[in-house]
This record gives structure tokens, sequence and C-alpha cells, in this order.
């Protein structure tokens, strides 16, 4: 068995539903697939002294679930006062507006087209509920809409699907852009550096104790796929997505192809923007 202390990121290990930090409960939702991993995290976040919280992520079209994550909020004297979406992937954001009836809440987004109320997200607000305080943090990439918010009390980042607790995240072509991900792994390694973020609460996965080994780790993954993606497209002449999948991901289980290819678009894309590759019309 491998210790998680050597793992990337070192992610904590446990039953992943509960108390991460001091400001924030994880409420698992069921949908567990090689996508998702053991389902998505919905984050309830608040001061411990306050009667407020903000919930981020409602997840999927679950009433259970939905209902589930108003009943911990309650059991631990919070009224939910605000959703939050870190993009808007189904798995996060489809029970948004069920979750909004339920709570009687507006649900704030960077996409306006997910937003119930007239208030959106932009890069750099901050959020206050009941004492709590949230910085919005951009970071598009694994999607156009995709932000992080970051906890400074706990030093703690929430990042959605831009850095999982277990593995590494699509680049989700053609709505996401490598270039955009590139840049904003390093906005988050500068949280790590500059702010003290060293807790990571992802979308998916375990939490993980060590933010900045962690977006290291995801810089140096892919700088190396980009590396055998331009071996296998420019040396052994393989331009398609699919050619390049079936060499470049080889290691990598057949059902998650589908997913890699729209990453491999993204680096394809990419390297064409920098004159590296010359793609196919």
């Amino acid at each position: 068995m491998t210790d998680a202390a050597a793992l990337p990121g070192q992610p904590r290990g446990g039953v992943l539903s509960g108390p991460a930090t001091a400001r924030a409960v994880n409420v698992l939702a069921p949908n567990a697939s090689a996508m998702t991993l053991d389902g998505t995290n919905t984050w309830i976040l608040a001061e411990p002294d306050s009667d407020l919280a903000v919930v981020v992520d409602p997840g999927p079209l679950d009433d259970g679930h939905l209902r589930h994550v108003v009943d911990t909020a309650e059991r631990a004297g919070k009224r939910i006062a605000l959703t939050l979406l870190t993009h808007g992937h189904p798995d996060h954001a489809e029970g948004a507006a069920r979750f909004a009836e339920l709570t009687r809440t507006n649900v704030r987004a960077l996409d306006p087209a997910l937003r119930l109320g007239d208030e959106g997200l932009a890069a750099g607000d901050v959020i206050g509920v009941g004492g709590l305080e949230l910085r919005v943090v951009a970071t598009p990439g694994h999607t156009a809409d995709s932000l992080c918010f970051h906890l400074p009390a706990d030093r703690a980042v929430l990042t959605g699907d831009t850095v999982l607790g277990r593995g590494t995240t699509v680049v989700a072509h053609p709505d996401g852009r490598l270039g955009d991900y590139l840049d904003s792994l390093r906005r988050l390694r500068s949280l790590t550096a500059d702010d003290g973020v060293h807790t990571v609460l992802p979308g998916h996965g375990p939490v993980l104790e060590d933010a900045q080994g962690a977006v290291e780790y995801y810089l140096a993954h892919r700088a190396h796929r980009l590396a055998q993606v331009v071996e296998t497209a420019v040396e052994d002449g393989h331009r398609t997505p699919g050619e390049v999948v079936a060499h470049v991901y080889a290691d990598v289980d057949r059902s998650l192809w589908p997913a890699a290819e729209l990453s491999v678009r993204a680096q394809l894309e990419y390297l064409g923007e920098h004159g590296i590759v010359q793609l196919p019309e």
C-alpha cells in the first residue's frame, strides 16, 4: 500500500464526507464513476460561530442528495444563505436550481446562464456571509467558466475540477483551453507561495494537504504529456486526436480515452497556435 504522504498533494485518507477544515464540511454526492471518482464533493462553508452557511456545487439533480446537504447544515445549526458554482458541468451544477428552491437562495456563477438572482461572480470578488470570507479566483482551462474559491481563514482553496483529489483533470476542449489552464495552475501556485494556501478542497476525491505539491505535480504532468504529444505528432506523424490518444494514453484505462481525447484536442490546438504542430484541415 502506498503511503498517502508520498502521493501528489498528500491526499487525506479516511471517509470523504464530513468536516475537512474548521469552516468546511463535505457532503459526497452519490454519483461515483470513472470520471467523477467517488462522486461530487458538495461543500458547506461557515464560520464556526455563525448560523449562516454557503454551499459550493450542490451537485447533480438528485433530490435525496440535495436534501441531505440541507439537513447536514441544519443539524449543525446553520441556515444556507447562498449557493455558489465552480463551473457549469452537470455533476456540479445540475441540481443548483432545485437546491435554490429548497433553500430559497440565489445561485452565483461566472456563466450568466447558471445564475439565479442578480449577482454573478468575477475574478477578485470577495464574498462575505456570516463573517465567512471567500475570494473568487478565475481559473479557466478545464472549462471557460471555471472558478476557484480561496478560503483565507483555513488557508484553503476550493478547486472544483481544476485540481482533483486524485489523478488529473480533463481540459474539456473546445470550451476548455490548455493555455488558459496552465495560466490557472500558475495562479494557484501563487496562492500557495504568496498567500499561504496549503489545503485543497477539490470537487472530486480526497482533501489534499499539500496544495503546492499538488499544483507542481499538475504542471509537471501537463509538461510531460505535452512533450509526449509533440513527439507523437511531430516525430511519429500521428496528427488526429484518436491516433495521439492511442499512443500517448496507452497506459490509461480505455474507458477514459474519450475524455483523454478532449485533452489531446486542447493540446494539439495549443501546439498549433504556437506553431509547433501543423494540424490537418
